[in-house]
């Protein structure tokens, strides 16, 4: 029954896709290549209060923690080779454009060992982005995640504003200028 629930609110969340955010930046007209796959929210979508866990055995946050600026939130997994590929992407968003507006929050959902993680970072050369996890997958299945990896854009007030399910070139000039005209948004405010 909560998959059918969970199925019937991400139709909804299709339904009103891809029209310019309500009160928001113009972000559909930046979409180009990849970020064509990026569904934008006429209304933005509340989000889950699940928990998951921080890198390290840290404790537990919610979303709810990072409220205030937009974030890129990546659900991913060690085994899933999309998600491995777009990792060094992220990377370099987050070096770019992390701070007090924006920041790039990967969650490893499912069956992922904190080493293997600390293993695939290290290879991979990912230096800017966290270690969470969503072992029991409670944030994923409230977020509607089924597949991976899928990336929800949320902002500063906790919403959802958009969602791209499956890998993209999150280094492209198209995403760039995504995360720059939100946060020029955010700033002019």
């Amino acid at each position: 029954m909560r998959k059918l629930l969970l199925g019937l609110m991400y139709t909804a969340l299709l339904a009103g896709a891809n029209a310019a955010i309500a009160g928001g930046p113009d972000i559909v007209s930046l979409r180009t290549g990849d970020m064509k796959k990026l569904v934008v929210h006429s209304t933005p979508q509340a989000t889950s209060d699940a928990a998951f866990f921080l890198e390290d055995d840290a404790g537990t946050t919610t979303l709810e923690a990072y409220r205030g600026k937009y974030m890129l939130v990546n659900f991913w997994a060690t085994w899933c080779a999309p998600c491995r590929k777009e990792m060094p992407q992220l990377n370099t968003l987050q070096k770019e454009f992390g701070g007090d507006d924006f920041e790039v929050l990967t969650i490893a959902t499912g069956r992922n060992s904190p080493e293997g993680i600390i293993k695939f970072f290290a290879e991979a050369g990912i230096d800017s982005l966290p270690r969470h996890q969503d072992p029991k997958q409670a944030l994923a299945a409230q977020m509607g995640v089924f597949g991976l990896p899928i990336t929800v854009v949320i902002d500063p007030e906790g919403r959802e504003i958009a969602r791209l399910r499956g890998d993209a070139k999150w280094d492209s000039d198209s995403a760039k200028a995504i995360i720059k005209s939100l946060i020029e948004s955010r700033n002019d405010s």
